[in-house]
């Protein structure tokens, strides 16, 4: 169960913080680019690209700020819907004696709203990728390659710690 709570946990945080990039790219300011993370920021991604670094026309900044303000309140909901439905894993879980029927359907629960925000997710990307240039295309691929391969490098520093039981 350790490790469905930890896949759980770690979906919901990925979730938060792409929706909060999300977030803070569509409140930036005018001349600022693309908030915190356009020229002059820190660098990061959202909504899957580094739309900080693709030099997007004021006019393709304004639509990402259209679709990601349209689609704020529809993952707002979804995210309490999986807040909800975690916590009643979490209560199934818990309940002694095991009741095996009611943690499958609370695992399935929290399955179905971990789709249901993968799909918002993938169409505010789509929606982002389809105002993108042909050349911006390309360079967020490459991006993203970049940010993949830096991933799989700390990931192969980083010291394997053995499980301890519980």
């Amino acid at each position: 169960m350790d490790r469905v709570r930890k896949i759980v946990m770690t979906t919901g945080i990925v979730a938060m913080l792409s929706a909060g990039a999300v977030a803070l790219f569509a409140q930036a300011g005018p001349g600022r680019g693309a908030g915190p993370f356009g020229p002059g920021g820190r660098g990061g991604f959202a909504a899957g690209f580094a739309l900080g670094q693709l030099d997007l026309s004021d006019a393709q900044k304004q639509q990402v700020r259209d679709i990601t303000q349209r689609d704020r309140e529809q993952m707002r909901s979804t995210m309490q819907r999986l807040d909800q439905a975690m916590q009643a894993q979490r209560a199934a879980i818990n309940q002694v004696p095991v009741n095996e029927q009611a943690v499958r359907a609370a695992a399935a629960q929290v399955a179905t709203v971990q789709a249901d925000l993968a799909v918002a997710q993938a169409r505010v990307h789509a929606d982002i990728w389809n105002i993108l240039t042909p050349e911006q295309q390309t360079k967020a691929k490459e991006l993203e390659q970049q940010a993949q391969a830096r991933a799989r490098e700390r990931q192969q520093r980083a010291p394997r710690a053995p499980k301890q039981p519980v």
